[in-house]
């Protein structure tokens, strides 16, 4: 799992960046049985995206961004599966505001985005199609300064996916049951990804109560030092009925003044999360610092 990506800033109030994220399973081998000599896929997804941002107020900016899709899940045996293409946009907010706690003045920030609303894909040229994850997120912070050095920050997200529930259809079913889940069925994969989006916040079989199961919860703090080391930790809840990811993350910050080593270490509270126990990195280069480092 791979992400690239840069911005540049083409004035006080504006800027725009591009980004490419790239995931790879390998080499995958089929076989319909265990006789058969195995074919070998290789799977891959990427998406490219272009963005712009803009300042529209001393404490508010909001930002929009085109993404292309490509999800090649590797041509099956019988070759009836192709590379599936979709086009998406993001559309963010961001609001920072200086708020005095006892004798210390912090920066308090809120901001939301809503990714991945676009059209649906298909793996079958258009037969069959299903949704792409576009997802809500709303968070929060409030960064804590103890003094010219030492600073605390903490942070609170809020997401839910904006992709409608499948039909569902019970095991002791009626004739007219399974008639009219078919006409749910049919009208599910001929919905709009648009449709979806706004169905997707009242059509829980278990009504707000399922809604608000579907909310995934992120919390976080970091402490920094001289805006140059970093510690940081958060957790990651997901309701079981819906996903069922949880855990804690950990990690650390290094900044000089050209580039920027950040590391993370994952540790599921479940078993089954295929992330536990991952280690990440990413190093950021600020090209400016670059330019002055040659000269």
């Amino acid at each position: 799992l791979a992400n690239l990506s840069g911005y540049y800033q083409i004035d006080e109030l504006e800027a725009v960046g591009a980004s490419l994220r790239y995931f790879s399973l390998g080499e995958v081998p089929q076989q319909e049985s265990s006789a058969d000599i195995p074919v070998y896929v290789n799977p891959y997804e990427m998406s490219l995206d272009l963005s712009y941002s803009r300042k529209l107020s001393e404490s508010f900016s909001m930002a929009v961004a085109g993404r292309y899709i490509r999800s090649d899940m590797g041509t099956d045996l019988n070759e009836e599966k192709q590379a599936g293409n979709a086009f998406a946009v993001d559309l963010a907010g961001y609001l920072e505001h200086y708020v005095m706690l006892g004798q210390s003045e912090c920066l308090w920030s809120l901001g939301s985005n809503a990714s991945n609303m676009g059209t649906k894909i298909s793996y079958t040229g258009g037969t069959t199609n299903g949704f792409l994850p576009t997802m809500l997120k709303i968070g929060t912070g409030l960064l804590y300064p103890i003094d010219d050095y030492n600073r605390f920050g903490f942070y609170l997200d809020l997401s839910k996916y904006m992709v409608p529930s499948l039909p569902l259809l019970g095991s002791n079913s009626t004739d007219a049951e399974k008639e009219a889940y078919s006409k749910k069925k049919e009208d599910y994969n001929s919905m709009s990804g648009v449709s979806g989006i706004f169905k997707s916040f009242h059509d829980s079989p278990d009504g707000f109560k399922g809604e608000m199961r579907e909310v995934m919860v992120s919390v976080g703090a970091e402490y920094s030092y001289n805006e140059q080391f970093f510690v940081r930790g958060g957790y990651f809840y997901e309701n079981a009925n819906v996903g069922n990811r949880q855990y804690f993350s950990f990690g650390a910050g290094f900044r000089m003044s050209v580039f920027q080593l950040d590391a993370a270490y994952l540790v599921s509270t479940i078993q089954s999360n295929p992330l536990d126990q991952t280690l990440r990195f990413s190093l950021s280069f600020d090209m400016d610092g670059l330019r002055n480092l040659f000269k």
